[in-house]
Formats: C-alpha cells, structure tokens, sequence
C-alpha cells in the first residue's frame, strides 16, 4: 500500500507548540499525528490514527488469543447504574456530568465496571454461562483539573478496559492470571519496558490490584522496588511496623523551657541545647510532627484532622488521599486553624486531641508511632515543647494513618531487602473486583444447586493513547520521532529530491517494488518541496527506514537511512531490498 505525501492531510511544524511540556506532545503535534482542541483534548490526523491502529491490533490479538470477546458500549452513559455502585459521588469533580433536554443526568465514561455487569446480567443467567471475560478499545473522558504532557494526561483518552465474570474466587484468580499473562504479552510485543507493582485499588474498589508502570521521566508515579523482587507504587506501600516497647519504668515527660523553636530544625537544635541526651544528640526522628489534614469528605463537610509523624518524613497528600479516601485532602489553612484554636500551630501536641478529648479533632499516628516509644512534641503552648511524651501512657491514637513519604533506602515491608525509587507511568492496570459491582447491581446466577449466587468481577485496563505518547518519548532524537517499526504508521519512507526527472523517476520504480513485496510505503513525491523541507520531514516523521532518491539517481545509487540507529549510507538500487530486508 502506498500513501503519497501530495496528496496526505499534514501539515508539518517547524516549532514546537507553546503549550507543549514534554517531548511527545511536542513531536506529535510538529509532525503533524494529532492536533489540540483545547486542553487535554486532541484531535486525530490520519498518521497519529495509524500508528493507534497498530497498537490497537496488538492488543486485540492478545486479548483474543486470552479468549476475551470484543464488545462495544456507549461513552454516554445514564446516572442510576453509577448512583448505585456510590461511584456518581465518588468520583468526585473528575467525572464529566450532564443533562438532557427533560433533566436526566448522564455522564461521560470514565470507566464501564457498571454498564458490563448490567450487560452479562441482561443476558446471562446459570453458572453454565461463566466464565466470560469481555474488552472494548474506547474512548473514556476524565475532568482532569490540570491536563498536561499532551497524551500523557488528558481529558479524553483511548483505552482497552476488559472485564471478567466468574462464579468463584478461585475462578476469579485465574481469569486475572490469564490477563496478567496478556498483559505481559502486550507489553514485550510494544517494546515497553514495564515493572508490575502493588497498587491501591482507589475508586474501583476490590480485593487485589497492580500496576505495569513503565520507568520513565516524565513518569507522574513515583514507585518503589528491592533488589529482592518487591515492587509497589508508593501509594500501595505498607511501612514496617516496629515491635512496642515497655511503657512500664519510662520517665515522665518534662517541659524543655520556653524558646521560639516552630520548625523541627529549631526544636532539634534547641533541645540539644538545653536538655541533651548521652550517647547521641536529639535528631528530627526522636520528634513528633503533628500535621494537621482538611478533609473534604463526598456529602461536602470539611473536617480537620491531625497526624504525628516522625520529624524526619513529611506528609506524601498523594499517600494521605488513599488513607482517607474518598475524602479529598489538602493542608490546612490559616481558616481552620482560626476556627479550631486549640491548635497552637507549631507546638501542637496529641494530649489535647483524639476521640476522648473536648476538642473532637480524630488524631492518627504513622505505623513508626507504636506503643512505647518517646518524643519530643508540642505542649499544646505557644514556645512550649514537651519531651519524653510516651504513646500508649500519654496520649492514644484514634487510628493509624499511612501519609509519611517513602524514600530510598527505607525497608521492603518483605524483607527482601532497602527501597529504591523510580518514576514511571502508568500503562495498565489490573483488579480483582470481586462481588462489589455484581452486588449493587444485582448480578446473580443460578449455581449448581439452583441457588442464586453472586459474580464475581475482574477489571483491566490499558491506556492506548498513553502508551502511544509513551512510545514517542522513548523514541525519538533531536531530529524527530523514531517509530519501532512494529507501531509506525509505514513502514518505509521513499522521499523523491531535486529537480530531475531521474530521481522521480527512480523513486516511483522504487515504490512500486516495495508495495510489490507488502511493504507499506509513504511516498514523498511532492513536486514543489525542497530537498531540505523534504529531509526536514522525513526525520520528523520518523518512520523506520527511509530512502532518499536524489544526487545519485542517475547512476543507480540512494541513500538509505535507519531511522532508530541513525546510520545513513549509500546503497545501489539492485541491493536496496535486500537491504530493506535487513532492517
């Protein structure tokens, strides 16, 4: 098949966009694949559609090939199936609702757990029908507050999401292992570097849930890993928890004098002043930071609530969202603290917080907060600290919250050994659901007794528009992209230069030789480009192989280009298949 650039919609760039932050959202654009509306939605050209098709039909094959069944559902979708799983509420200002002309609220799918139970329920009714896994490539829609990174993130995406329906947990393991499996299968087909981590399972709820990360830059997720094989997004991570210690013998806590110490590093330093410790000076771990969180919880209440933490580590609010989900959170503000004045901001202590206290503000301790241990915390005083305040004796948590960063170094909760970190970004992601959609929308068969017994429910998804990004950041160089060539839109470029009707000549035989051995080819016949716009595009473009028909046309000879290795070199035309071939 052969696409002549004459006659292809595009319309190259020679800068890059203004409103582009990363590199594949600059590329795209410039080579002309997609095209902004507004932001974190884009339009698709006819390049950017082939290359999506290609990752598209990799995807199918392996979904297929994992005995999935393709399908297709609407992006609008009505309000009742949503209110009934919570999720309307739930999702929060990310969903995209709206209204028809009689006032019935729809949305736009930000995901489609609901609408397929509803569909096997519609048609399917014994245990003899299960089980089924079903997938859909579509478009899904996300109010994102702060779309970027072109592809990466946006408000309108492409993804494959399956789902699996089973009559047991043991059948429910092993329609997520075949998943799994493909999913592996997908991934090494694209090329894609991937790390599979534990993850929160979030607004999808469920028993068990991963994420295939791919380590990138520009990656939003931070993840962390062992040498020994443990893997997690940072969210996910379950801090260690250390043995307690005796309570019993301990010193009572003691005032340290007055002093103008508000931040950790001035508490440390005064206390090492006035009231040092032998064997090792007082660090930012032996103290206590009391930080205080607003939630904004789903029925639009505001709450404050307070957390200690060790005075080394800081609050990860990315962490602290996945414990108090599915509250929204945010530091508090100069407001709270006016409305709450038993918060003495810098010198807050846990004595004066906590269920049982007049104050009624929850206090939650990090998993490093165990019974026994002693700190160095506010007195609840303007100037005032308290050291030797002991949990368990003095002050008692109302819950333990999971909010500190994890840093490199710190302890696989395995025991396989200290963290490192990486970013990364998300590519696919797998969850047991188990029966908690099946059970809000009433999806039952018939066992193999003739009782009514729920489904249970899997769910994987994979980010195509994503992944495509993904691909153009991994590959590309200061000249352009660089496709793969098992994702490029053609899979050679022929570009025809100059004004002789040799090279044009030549080219068009080339051309057709190629198509003659099903080779997809772009041909750049266009007679009124020059030589160095045509070069320009070729490398901007970035497909595979290019052969440029020019200087040495008269004499049989082209240049032939790898676009991935950046070798370019001079190959007579009775070689050039060959050479092709090679490539």
């Amino acid at each position: 098949m052969v696409t002549r650039l004459s006659h292809l919609f595009l319309r190259t760039l020679r800068d890059d966009p203004s409103d582009a932050e990363v590199t594949s959202a600059k590329l795209l654009v410039r080579a002309g694949y997609v095209r902004r509306q507004s932001p974190g939605i884009f339009a698709w050209l006819p390049l950017g559609l082939k290359v999506r098709a290609r990752i598209e039909a990799i995807i199918r094959d392996e979904m297929v090939a994992a005995g999935a069944q393709e399908v297709l559902l609407p992006a609008l979708l009505p309000r009742e199936p949503y209110e009934a799983t919570n999720r309307w509420t739930e999702y929060g200002d990310g969903m995209f609702r709206l209204q028809d002309r009689k006032g019935a609220d729809y949305l736009l799918a930000p995901t489609h757990e609901e609408m397929f139970a509803l569909l096997v329920k519609d048609l399917y009714g014994s245990y003899k029908d299960l089980p089924v896994t079903l997938f859909q490539i579509q478009d899904k829609y996300r109010d994102e507050a702060r779309p970027r990174a072109g592809l990466l993130r946006g408000r309108e995406f492409t993804m494959k999401d399956a789902y699996s329906f089973d009559l047991t947990d043991e059948g429910l393991e092993r329609s997520y292992q075949v998943m799994r499996d493909a999913y592996e299968k997908i991934f090494a087909r694209l090329g894609l570097e991937y790390v599979i981590v534990k993850a929160d399972a979030g607004a999808m709820g469920g028993s068990k849930s991963e994420e295939f990360l791919h380590p990138i830059g520009v990656g939003e997720d931070t993840f962390v890993r062992s040498a020994g094989g443990y893997a997690a997004n940072v969210e996910a991570y379950v801090t260690p928890v250390p043995d307690a210690l005796p309570i019993e013998g301990q010193p009572e806590p003691v005032l340290l004098p007055a002093s103008d110490t508000p931040t950790i590093e001035t508490l440390v330093a005064h206390a090492n002043e006035v009231a040092p410790r032998e064997g090792a000076p007082w660090t930012a771990a032996d103290t206590l930071k009391n930080v205080v969180l607003a939630l904004t919880h789903l029925d639009g209440t505001r709450e404050i609530v307070v957390v200690g933490l060790p005075g080394d580590r800081d609050v990860d609010l990315k962490r602290a969202e996945v414990a108090f989900a599915p509250a929204e959170v945010e530091p508090a503000g100069d407001d709270d603290f006016r409305k709450h004045k038993s918060l003495v901001k810098g010198y807050i202590g846990p004595q004066v917080l906590g269920a049982e206290s007049t104050t009624g503000i929850r206090y939650f301790v990090d998993p490093r907060v165990v019974d026994g241990t002693a700190w160095i915390t506010g007195a609840n005083e303007r100037g005032v600290h308290v050291s030797g305040l002991v949990a368990g004796r003095d002050f008692v948590a109302d819950g333990v919250a999971e909010v500190s960063d994890v840093r490199a170094g710190d302890p696989a909760p395995d025991g396989s050994g200290p963290l490192e970190t990486a970013r990364g970004m998300e590519i696919g992601h797998v969850f047991q659901l188990g029966r908690k959609y099946a059970e809000a929308l009433g999806l039952k068969v018939q066992d193999e007794n003739g009782k009514l017994a729920t489904v249970t429910m899997g769910s994987y998804g994979i980010g195509v528009t994503r992944i495509l990004a993904i691909l153009a950041e991994a590959h590309n160089d200061e000249k352009g992209l660089a496709w793969p060539k098992n994702v490029a839109p053609f899979d050679v470029h022929v570009v025809a230069t100059g004004k002789d009707e040799v090279a044009y000549d030549l080219a068009t035989s080339i051309v057709a030789e190629l198509e003659g051995e099903r080779f997809e080819v772009l041909y750049d016949d266009r007679p009124k480009v020059s030589p160095g716009v045509k070069l320009r595009d070729a490398e901007l473009l970035g497909m595979p192989i290019v052969v440029v028909a020019g200087r040495g046309a008269a004499d049989g000879v082209v240049e032939l280009w790898n676009r991935a290795s950046g070798e370019r070199r001079d190959v007579p035309v009775a070689e050039l298949l060959e050479a092709v071939r090679a490539i």
